[in-house]
This record gives C-alpha cells, structure tokens and sequence, in this order.
C-alpha cells in the first residue's frame, strides 16, 4: 500500500473496472462507490470520447461530471478516428496519473475490445497506408465492398466472418494489413502485447434479461423524448460528417442517420436502433461469460452497491477514513 499526501491509503498498482452490457447502471455504481473512495473514473466507451454525441451515449451531464473525476470522454471530434490502441496509450497515462495523486483508478464502461486490449495489450500494427487505401477505394469504386470482402476471405477468413460484407471501413483495414505484412490481420491480434497492470474486475449482469431488454427500450425512448433525432441531424450539419465516420457505428446513431437521410422511417430506425441495442447487450454479456471477473453483481440487487463497495476493500481500496463499510 502506498498513501497520498493526505494519508489516505491506495493499493499501489490496482485498478478496477466496472464491466457490463449497456444500461446496467454501471456510472450509477461508480458514483456510489465515490462516496466512500478516493477515486477517478475512466470512461470506457468508444462512443463517449466524441464531442456532440451526448443524449444517444447516455453520457453523464455536467453536474455529474463536475461531482467525481471524469476522463476520457469529449476528446475526439465525431468525423475524427479513435482506435483501441489510441484509448490503451491515453488510459494508460490517465491510469499513471491518477495513481501519482494516490487516488483509485476506476475503469467503467461497456466497450469490451478497449478494457481487453489495456489488459492484454494490443499486437503491434502498421500505420495506416494512403496508397494501399486509395487503390482499395479504386477497386470498391468499381466492384463494391463486398467484393472486397470476398477477396479478405480468402486471406483473412477469421477477419471476414466478423466484418459484415458492407463494413467498408473494417474490410479495408484488415486488407490493408494484410497488404503491409503478409500476415492475416486475425492473426496479429491474437498475439498479445505486453500487460502491467494489476486488474481487478466487477462484473455487472443482470440476472432478469426480460428485464434488462425492457429497461433499453425504455431508456431509448427517453434520449428520444430528450432530442436524440435533433442531436444526429446537428451532427449531419458538421461539413466534415458523413455516415462513414467511424462514430456513426455507434447504436442508435446509424439508425437515425439513415432516417434523416431519407432511407428509413422514423419508425422503422427506432425499431432496428432497438433490436441492435439488445444485440449489443447479448455480445456484451457474451463476452462477460468468456472472461474472468472477479466479482459477479446483479446490477438490480438493492445491496449491490454494498458488495461492490465490500469488493474493493477486499482488494485493498481504503474507504476514506470514517467510511469503512
């Protein structure tokens, strides 16, 4: 254990993450568990690091971003990249820093591939090519994307069953990759890099997921009520916007977009921005099964603030003096 300047204890190395399927309650926890520890929250959200995307993110307001720490979130503009190497190398820094003021560092979110690679590391890859991505465009120009995609199963057919055929800027990543290494894109990521970090993982699943489907749709109805439609046409006007950017892959987002641009009802996008959203929730809890958490909490459990709270004690995390549970 190591103390900051005001004597309050941190275990020197930890850092904890709150991981479940979206609209689990995970920023809710962080909060309560603010009140007892000295901590900073790390979003883990490849959609909350975008600049005007703030009612479909369920992104906290400024009330609550002023009350605790917040990192991670509006540092990108929305026609601007954001990869899981870049949030590695920024969560990272954020981690040391927070660590240096002898506060806790507090991962919370929902974004799987980014918590996997700050763990595990990410395989180094090639920078991006403008050559190679010119001639790809050239070629999609004339036979389409999914011709290309037929043309990465060939090379890459772990990378092509994961890459929908019209996916046009993952196909032409992984071609790319291939192109600069020789080596199937599928296969350098299965090699990891280096980890060193001690993590310690909560695991939010709820145990009703009738509950949980009902519960999206209802919060999706809400950012509707609130100007979700009005917030993507704001983003429509942005001259360097367009369906491609990679931050209109984010649920809901895509949807609406194809509604304001004329290919969707307003009623058919709210019903495919639901079924994806329930989609993303099963991978999520997929995924949750296949890693080792920790600890298990039911987000809807009325002590489940309290086992959280007990968790990270556990491990090492001195509540504030006065505050042990």
């Amino acid at each position: 254990m190591v103390a900051d300047e005001g004597g309050r204890a941190v275990a020197a190395g930890t850092v904890v993450g709150i991981i479940g399927p979206t609209g689990t309650g995970k920023t809710a926890l962080a909060l309560q568990l603010a009140t007892l520890f000295d901590l900073e929250i790390i979003s883990v959200d490849s959609a909350m690091v975008y600049r005007g995307m703030d009612i479909g993110t369920a992104k906290p307001d400024a009330a609550l971003l002023a009350s605790v720490p917040h990192h991670l979130i509006d540092i990108r503009d929305p026609w601007e990249s954001y990869s899981a190497g870049d949030f590695r190398a920024d969560a990272l820094r954020v981690i040391s820093e927070v660590q240096a003021r002898g506060r806790l560092p507090l991962l919370v979110g929902g974004t799987m591939l980014y918590f996997r690679a700050l763990e595990r590391g990410l395989a180094p890859l090639p920078g991006a090519d403008g050559g190679i991505r010119a001639a790809l465009d050239a070629q999609a120009a004339r036979s389409g994307w999914p011709a290309l995609h037929a043309r990465l199963a060939a090379v890459d057919p772990a990378a092509a069953a994961r890459i929908k055929p019209g996916d046009r800027q993952r196909i032409q990543r992984a071609l790319e990759v291939f192109m600069l290494t020789g080596e199937p894109l599928s296969i350098l990521q299965s090699r990891p890099g280096e980890s060193r970090l001690e993590f310690r993982r909560l695991g939010l699943v709820p145990a009703d997921r009738v509950g949980l489907r009902r519960r999206l749709d209802q919060r999706l109805q809400a950012m509707l009520d609130a100007g979700f439609v009005e917030e993507v046409r704001c983003l429509m006007t942005q001259p360097l916007m367009s369906a491609e950017r990679p931050a209109m892959r984010a649920v809901g987002y895509r949807q609406l977009w194809a509604c304001l641009a004329g290919q969707l009802t307003l009623e058919e996008a709210v019903r495919q921005a639901t079924v994806a959203t329930h989609r993303l929730a099963k991978r999520q809890l997929t995924w949750l099964r296949s890693e080792a958490i920790d600890r298990m909490l039911d987000p809807e459990e009325p002590d489940c603030a309290m086992h959280a709270m007990a968790a990270l004690e556990a491990w090492g995390c001195r509540a504030r003096a006065g505050d042990a549970i």
